[in-house]
């Protein structure tokens, strides 16, 4: 076999896959289904942790990375949903540096473009990230997977939204039912990691405006922001009760919209940050950041 075939079909190891598990895997499953299985129930690869402990500093090349907030120890120690707003490519990367200064060692979900690129995708399965087939019959699979590492105890990052928000004022969309329903199902905790300047770093459009936003950033070095707020009250609402997930799914968004607007003083209106490949197609669950009282 060539290099590039070798390349386009390396993976690091996996883990053993338990019998309980495999159980569950069916000869028609995608081929993935059963390493992202046996990734979710096993500790936070040792290279996955090595990175974000001693080269998260590479990050900080592109901005200067800020975190407010806290996550209570016993919270720490269980399973944890964490809500992100989605701002653009490069915010899973200050995510994860964010979340890892405060004790986590997140495992985020991602599209599954991402996850076929050659080297790249491996590597970031490998870390524990989830393969997100959005709008195919095989998004049930992430589903499961989440599912599964949530019931062993996994930090699963997630964005609401399920892509780049795309409110022409930037402020969260209110996003799908689906962590919603995972969290009122598993009971688990969601904690709300509001987030503001990774979306200079990266432009929207996939061309060669990329690299220049990128170089742009190493230079200018925007504030990269993070803030992690308290978890979001579900205690009065049930799986499975009419209404309950859209009142979760509406919570979660106004946590995340207020855990923003302090870190985007000066532009609650719209971002300084102008970029004309970003569609503004889409309405913010709560425009202009302002999310009424009565809303838990």
């Amino acid at each position: 076999m060539s290099l590039g075939g070798r390349l386009r079909s390396w993976h690091p190891r996996t883990p053993p896959l338990p019998q309980d598990l495999a159980d569950l895997v069916r000869p028609d499953d995608p081929e993935w289904f059963a390493r992202e299985l046996a990734i979710a129930v096993a500790p936070p690869w040792w290279l996955w942790r090595l990175l974000l402990r001693r080269f998260s500093w590479l990050v900080s090349i592109f901005g200067r990375v800020e975190v407010t907030g806290s996550i209570p120890e016993e919270l720490r120690r269980g399973p944890l949903l964490l809500a992100a707003n989605h701002i653009g490519d490069f915010d899973p990367f200050v995510v994860a540096v964010a979340l890892a200064r405060l004790g986590v060692m997140p495992r985020i979900m991602a599209t599954g473009g991402i996850m076929s690129a050659p080297v790249a995708g491996p590597l970031l399965e490998r870390t524990g990230a989830i393969r997100v087939e959005r709008g195919t019959e095989l998004a049930r699979h992430a589903v499961r997977v989440t599912e599964v590492a949530l019931v062993h105890g996994g930090h699963v990052v997630a964005y609401p939204e399920g892509r780049v928000g795309l409110a022409p004022d930037f402020w969260p969309e209110r996003g799908r039912t689906g962590m919603a329903r995972l969290a009122l199902g598993l009971r688990v905790p969601v904690i709300p990691v509001s987030q503001w300047g990774a979306h200079e770093v990266l432009q929207y459009g996939n061309d060669w405006g990329k690299l220049r936003t990128l170089v742009r950033a190493v230079v200018r070095r925007p504030v990269l922001r993070v803030h992690v707020g308290p978890p979001v009250h579900f205690d009065d609402l049930q799986m499975g009760r009419v209404g309950d997930a859209n009142r979760a799914r509406v919570r979660i968004a106004a946590a995340l919209t207020r855990g923003l607007r302090p870190l985007r003083v000066g532009e609650l209106d719209a971002p300084a940050f102008a970029d004309p490949t970003r569609p503004t197609t889409a309405v913010a669950a709560f425009p202009g950041g302002v999310v009424p009282e009565d809303i838990p």
